[in-house]
């Protein structure tokens, strides 16, 4: 009788181990930076991400440079999501980030965009017929999209010209409300803002030619306070997949 009882403790604890051994790792959150233009695409990432993990992921929306002054000054992110590949790799060099967990997620595009259908017919030209009187692009010193908008302007030859007219946004969020809401005739914004399967969402615009700026290459990297949460790892891998590549080029990035 004895031996059939001990036989029965050991049988109840194999079962119990295989039990626990099925019982799927619970779910973890992650809190993460992400460069303004990207707002669109990485809603659609995360909804995607979380009914595949069950991770929760917080996300946070500004320019990289704001971004990036947060994360030196204690915020409490565990990644960031650039819209340049500079912060990243300072970040890794300055020891706030994890070295080896940079990579380019996305390669942006400029767009010269207007919220009329009508209003963006012939290019870049529009700029040159000056019939306008607000451009918006952001602020070149925070945001990689304003610093292409100015190299786009300077290679037209046209900065001098429209240095009158602009009105600057703290970021690309800001600069597309700008326009969205007719405060500017025009604007430079992130192709990704207006554009939604292949097609414009609305009003008119023109891609700006890849030789008339410096790439926007857009770098993700793992932050020293992240470095041992699942959830962000996952995140990070899950960036790289072929679901996530779709997404991401449906919003007119390349990949």
């Amino acid at each position: 009788m004895k031996v059939l009882r001990m036989k029965s403790i050991a049988e109840l604890s194999v079962f119990f181990a295989l039990a626990m051994s099925a019982v799927p790792a619970p779910a973890d959150g992650a809190k993460v930076a992400v460069a303004a233009n990207f707002s669109a695409p990485m809603k659609v990432i995360v909804t995607a991400f979380e009914q595949e993990t069950g991770h929760v992921v917080e996300v946070s929306f500004g320019s990289t440079g704001k971004l990036y002054a947060q994360i030196k000054n204690g915020a409490p992110f565990e990644a960031l999501l650039a819209a340049d590949e500079r912060r990243p790799k300072m970040l890794e060099e300055e020891g706030v980030a994890i070295t080896g967990s940079r990579f380019t997620y996305a390669i942006g595009s400029l767009i010269l965009w207007s919220a009329k259908p009508s209003r963006v017919e012939d290019g870049g030209k529009v700029l040159e017929h000056g019939e306008f009187e607000k451009l918006a692009i952001a602020n070149p010193k925070l945001a990689p999209y304003g610093q292409a908008a100015v190299e786009t302007l300077e290679a037209l030859d046209l900065w001098d010209a429209v240095q009158p007219n602009l009105v600057m946004g703290e970021n690309i969020a800001q600069t597309f409300q700008f326009v969205d809401t007719g405060n500017a005739e025009l604007g430079f914004v992130a192709l990704s803002q207006v554009m939604q399967g292949g097609e414009l969402t609305k009003g008119s615009g023109w891609v700006v030619p890849e030789e008339l700026h410096a790439p926007i290459r857009q770098d993700a990297v793992i932050l020293e306070s992240g470095k041992d949460n699942r959830a962000v790892s996952e995140l990070m891998e899950f960036l790289k997949s072929d679901k996530a590549r779709t997404i991401i080029e449906s919003f007119g990035y390349k990949v």
